[in-house]
């Protein structure tokens, strides 16, 4: 195994690891009809890491899971007609506790969002609703957080504050007790000409005031001087996030979804994608993802639920 396989290795399977230890968390499975979706959550349970509802039309999860190679018997199976009644049925499987997780079959993410924000019968909190990439990088030290590239087309500074703590909540839930948050832009001055130059200074100094808690910020950081020391050396920046960031925050969703993209396709980067700022975390996985990907958003996911639960326990009663 070469020095990069291994580095990827310790990445994902830390993670697998630490969350297969913690038990099998129940888990709505929203429409999973295809041998991608239905593989998922099969694996994911076969790993120890969820214990699947399967939602949607039984036929066709159970042709699926044949065409796979997969047998159902043993699995809870809620039928449902069609993908928007199946995405409807998980939410309410959340609602009505059965389940602490929401995984995405093979319906639009639209579509199983829309349910997830619909008031009064969705799963909305205070918090705006957020995606993150934990992504392995070959080329980059530790695991690397991409926010947020796939739910909020132009968020607004309020939005990037939740954007932010979302974030920063993951990595705790991880293990990283500090995160370095990197605020990017195209430069490192602020300037009216760029309007994210100006909410990265402002979320700096929202940090500075307890409005976003928990990490460093920096920000704003071109993409060169937030994860490579050289470069932010080369330019005179003295800060303990520059060249180092554990969280890159986009300033929109074009940004992040090509940036995550970018480190992809170019960098052989994977990219585990899990939803915050709900009752409970959703998994996002993509017919592209290797069953490692698979495997650590499903386990990112269990994390954040155990972390959940430890807090609440912690928590002192009324």
């Amino acid at each position: 195994m070469s020095g990069e396989e291994g580095r990827e290795r310790r990445t994902y399977e830390a993670l697998i690891e630490r969350a297969r230890g913690l038990g099998r968390v129940p888990t709505a499975v929203a429409h999973p009809c295809d041998e991608h979706s239905i593989t998922a959550a099969i694996e994911a349970a076969a790993a120890s890491l969820i214990e699947p509802i399967l939602v949607g039309p039984t036929r066709k999860m159970q042709a699926a899971a044949a065409k796979a190679g997969l047998d159902l018997r043993g699995m809870r199976i809620v039928d449902q007609p069609h993908s928007h009644a199946a995405a409807a049925k998980a939410v309410e499987l959340v609602r009505l506790g059965e389940a602490e997780l929401l995984m995405k079959g093979s319906l639009h993410t639209d579509e199983l969002i829309h349910e997830v924000t619909l008031s009064g019968t969705g799963l909305r909190t205070s918090r705006r609703i957020s995606h993150v990439y934990i992504m392995d990088v070959p080329t980059y030290r530790k695991p690397l957080a991409v926010t947020d590239g796939a739910i909020n087309i132009a968020p607004t500074l309020e939005d990037k504050l939740d954007i932010c703590q979302n974030a920063i909540d993951l990595a705790h839930a991880l293990g990283i007790s500090r995160p370095k948050v990197a605020i990017l832009s195209a430069v490192e001055t602020v300037t009216s000409k760029i309007p994210s130059t100006v909410d990265a200074a402002a979320l700096c100094k929202m940090a500075d005031r307890g409005q976003i808690t928990g990490a460093q910020l920096e920000g704003p950081l071109a993409m060169d001087t937030a994860i490579n020391a050289d470069a932010a050396r080369a330019k005179g920046l003295d800060s303990p996030v520059a060249g180092d960031a554990d969280i890159l925050i986009a300033p929109d969703l074009e940004a992040g979804n090509i940036l995550a993209k970018q480190l992809t396709f170019l960098a052989g980067a994977e990219a585990a994608g899990i939803v915050l700022g709900a009752r409970v975390p959703i998994i996002l996985t993509s017919r592209a993802d290797s069953v490692r990907t698979r495997m650590a958003s499903c386990a990112v996911a269990v994390l954040l639920v155990h972390a959940r639960r430890k807090a609440s326990a912690a928590a002192p009663m009324d």
